[in-house]
């Protein structure tokens, strides 16, 4: 029996050659969105589930009060794991990381044979405690992960840069200089070589370095407070049944003994809570992390996607096959007088469905396959699947396979089966209305789903366009970032500005601590001339030269800026922006200038002079509002700037970066020279939507295909049905056009219902998407208007392929069998 059916099911697909190809096509198509946005949220959601102990590590993140306003942080200070390891036994184990957050780029140094230096820049480093990799489970190629790091001044790096620097050398115990603007210019020891780890981490560290032995050991190890410095990533390590609830709830009695006074002195709050390890990474929680996490919402939109995909592939094949019912009429109503019961039916046409979907699953894998490393490409990820997930994930795609096939051929099977043998074989059969509109239904279900991805695909284009062209207050563009690491190139930043100072390919140089776009590491807590600590307020600091924000274009509103001319320019000088004016209560910038801002440390009042006040410029990203900052001035000789960033004069940038390369080499012949260029940097802030926005883009283009595929069936479908009525009309004379539009105009009805439909919720959805960013673009009436024609073309365009195929058929054909 189900060798007959499978050969009834065989000859049927093989008969009906574009219904079947239309069905099987679509359904491949959807499935493979459906696989490849499947292994993309496993692996999303796999982030440090390698690590051994795993589900007994906790990170312990920070909620900082002020004023009752909450912000939730992922660090904590210094000593705060190592308190808590000694007051409370369920804890046996801390570790802290703490992320180069100075460093875009950390400059890495190794003598070859010939004394030769060879030198390369590497990313993603951190500074870690010895037991480290006693809590995290990191696969060694070299050394021991248990001694790795006790020792002062030493390293582990992965294996990219091993090779790097070594080749096939070992690297163990090899010596290397590690310039960092985070940790000093340093020698360090390489005491470990690791492997990728086994699964994604939400760390993606390149290489560790001791706290010991660099700048930053003064506080880590040296800083007994927990008020401040709060920049660490502290790991907790549970006993085995410990309740990390029950712990949580000892916190607030831990900050009341140990930080109380402190807190009320400065007139905030905090709390402490921990999060798990694999939970971290989707956790949302990235002020002041070290890394940008991923997102549930996003998982959840693609999820989303690939379902709705998947579902208008399956409603194709509900519409095709319940609109060639007809065509099967006569063969269910002889089985039926034969005896055949509805199960037996139902067990036939469900048969169908589950062929189709199985040469659906086929093309499926081999597409999936194919378009991996293009889906990586665009989402900005390699895929990492264990061997053990690849068995979850091929029989998660075999019940993707039948519930696809059960989903799509359920309503069709159901339909066939019911119909009435003596009406059938009598050549009564026709569509029932209820088959029709359920028909039309379906088809304002798909196109509602379509418009809602072309909404989407409008809008966060024009929010993309947004971010690149929006004013940000300073000059982006033609700027050179050229990052500073060695005591070398920080000690030459005079000779190097004298070199170019009369260069006409370079406008204006200056040098900072930080530039717009990247993270600013420094904030105090101040408070105005006649106020206290308890009135204070967080503002961000940069240090930077006499010449930065005239390189930036940043023009005062009220004083000056730093200059040469004024020998006046101190440490304690300091240049603010309106948002800071806001915040200390200024009337007005002329009230600021020569007014002082305080800052208490160690009990002592430290006060600095406002000299001017600046127009608001974004310094962070538009992912946030504009936050209070003061650029004090620094000298380049005692400053040990992190960065120099010149103006390029002209539309020539090549002989710009010439005349810098020619100088940096000649005053740093051992250090490569590198750059970057501002807007560059400041867009990649935006790599998330970006890549976002590419994935939607691809998913609405398919589905759009897939729906424009079921209704270019349905309309070849309603041109077979209508062929006569259409011969008729044109030998009384109708137009081609009549009959074009004759054809069309029921379909593209369907297409405006689904417009109006769709508005609305697209219009919520990408309200909630915008409200992730502090500046955005509107959703105003055109693009509405943009996508219902957009929509009702690509219908038309559909339809009309068969609607004119049928219109151009001469009448004698389809009138002589009457």
């Amino acid at each position: 029996m189900f060798r007959n059916y499978l050969k009834i099911a065989w000859r049927n697909v093989a008969k009906n050659k574009t219904f079947s190809f239309i069905n099987i096509i679509g359904l491949s198509v959807g499935m493979t969105c459906c696989m490849l946005i499947s292994l993309y949220i496993y692996h999303e959601i796999s982030y440090d589930k390698h690590h051994k102990n795993g589900d007994r590590i906790f990170r312990v993140g920070t909620v900082f009060i002020d004023e009752g306003v909450e912000e939730k942080g992922a660090n904590s200070s210094a000593p705060l794991g190592r308190m808590i390891q000694q007051e409370y036994p369920e804890v046996i184990a801390s570790t802290r990381l703490l992320h180069l957050f100075r460093d875009d780029k950390t400059l890495f140094q190794t003598k070859e044979d010939g004394n030769d230096i060879k030198s390369i820049y590497e990313t993603k480093g951190y500074l870690a405690d010895s037991n480290l990799f006693q809590l995290l489970s990191y696969p060694f190629r070299e050394g021991d992960p248990k001694t790795a790091l006790t020792e002062p001044n030493t390293v582990v790096i992965n294996e990219e840069i091993a090779n790097k620097l070594f080749g096939n050398d070992p690297a163990l115990n090899k010596v290397v200089r590690i310039s960092s603007s985070t940790h000093g210019d340093t020698s360090f020891r390489i005491t470990g070589v690791f492997k990728n780890p086994k699964g994604p981490t939400h760390m993606d560290a390149r290489f560790f370095m001791s706290f010991r032995g660099g700048n930053m050991n003064r506080f880590a190890n040296d800083n007994p407070s927990l008020a401040n410095n709060n920049m660490f990533s502290t790991y907790l390590l549970l006993q085995e049944g410990a309740d990390p609830k029950k712990l949580e709830q000892k916190f607030p009695d831990f900050i009341q003994r140990h930080l109380g006074e402190q807190l009320k002195q400065m007139g905030k709050q905090r709390q402490y809570y921990l999060t798990p390890l694999p939970a971290i990474y989707l956790s949302g929680i990235t002020k002041n992390s070290s890394v940008a996490g991923g997102s549930k919402t996003a998982l959840f939109i693609l999820g989303s996607v690939a379902l709705l995909t998947l579902l208008i592939a399956c409603i194709n094949f509900m519409n095709l096959s319940t609109a060639n019912s007809a065509k099967r009429a006569a063969e269910v109503g002889v089985r039926k007088v034969l005896g055949a019961h509805k199960k037996s039916l139902l067990r036939q046409f469900l048969g169908e469905s589950m062929l189709m979907a199985a040469i659906a699953l086929v093309l499926a894998l081999i597409g999936t396959m194919l378009l991996i490393p293009l889906f990586e490409q665009v989402a900005g990820k390699t895929l990492v699947i264990s061997h053990e997930q690849k068995w979850v994930a091929g029989g998660f795609f075999l019940l993707l396979t039948l519930v696809t096939g059960l989903v799509a051929g359920s309503y069709p099977a159901f339909y066939l089966s019911s119909f009435i043998p003596s009406k059938v074989l009598k050549g009564k059969f026709s569509n029932s209305f209820a088959a029709i509109s359920l028909r039309k239904g379906l088809v304002i279900f798909q196109f509602t789903i379509s418009i809602v991805l072309i909404v989407a695909s409008i809008v966060i284009a024009n929010q993309m366009k947004y971010l690149q062209q929006k004013d940000l207050g300073f000059q982006k563009d033609q700027q050179i970032i050229i990052p500073l690491r060695t005591s070398t190139a920080k000690n030459s930043v005079r000779a190097f500005k004298d070199e170019m100072a009369n260069n006409t390919a370079i406008q204006n140089m200056g040098t900072s601590m930080a530039y717009p776009g990247i993270f600013n590491p420094q904030d105090w807590l101040m408070y105005r001339e006649g106020q206290t600590m308890n009135n204070s307020k967080q503002v961000y600091i940069n240090l930077v030269d006499n010449n930065f924000l005239q390189t930036l274009g940043v023009k005062p509103i009220a004083g000056r800026l730093f200059s040469s001319e004024f020998a006046a320019d101190t440490l304690t000088s300091f240049v603010i922006n309106e948002a800071a004016l806001r915040e200390f209560g200024f009337a007005s910038p002329q009230e600021a200038v020569g007014k002082f801002l305080a800052a208490d440390w160690d009990g002592v009042q430290n006060r600095f002079t406002i000299i001017g006040v600046v127009k608001d410029f974004h310094f962070k990203d538009l992912h946030e509002t504009i936050e209070p900052f003061a650029f004090r001035f620094y000298h380049d000789a005692d400053a040990g700037f992190n960065y120099m960033i010149a103006h390029s004069s002209g539309n020539n940038i090549k002989q710009s970066l010439s005349a810098l390369e020619t100088t940096w080499k000649k005053l740093n012949p051992n250090e490569p020279f590198e750059y970057s260029f501002l807007d560059q940097d400041f867009q990649k802030n935006y790599e998330a939507e970006s890549r976002q926005a590419k994935l939607i883009n691809s998913f609405t283009l398919i589905a759009i295909i897939i729906s424009c595929l079921g209704l270019f069936g349905l309309a070849t479908f309603t041109a077979e049905q209508r062929t006569k009525e259409i011969g008729i009309r044109k030998a009384l004379g109708a137009s081609v056009s009549g009959v074009v539009m004759l054809l069309s105009k029921d379909f593209l009805k369907l297409v405006i219902i689904a417009v109006f439909i769709a508005s609305p919720l697209a219009w919520y959805a990408l309200r909630q998407w915008l409200q992730n960013f502090a500046y955005q673009t509107s959703i105003g009436w055109p693009v509405f208007a943009w996508t219902a024609l957009i929509a009702l073309f690509i219908a038309f365009a559909t339809i009309s392929f068969q609607a004119i195929k049928s219109a151009l058929a001469n009448p004698v054909k389809s009138l002589r069998t009457e």
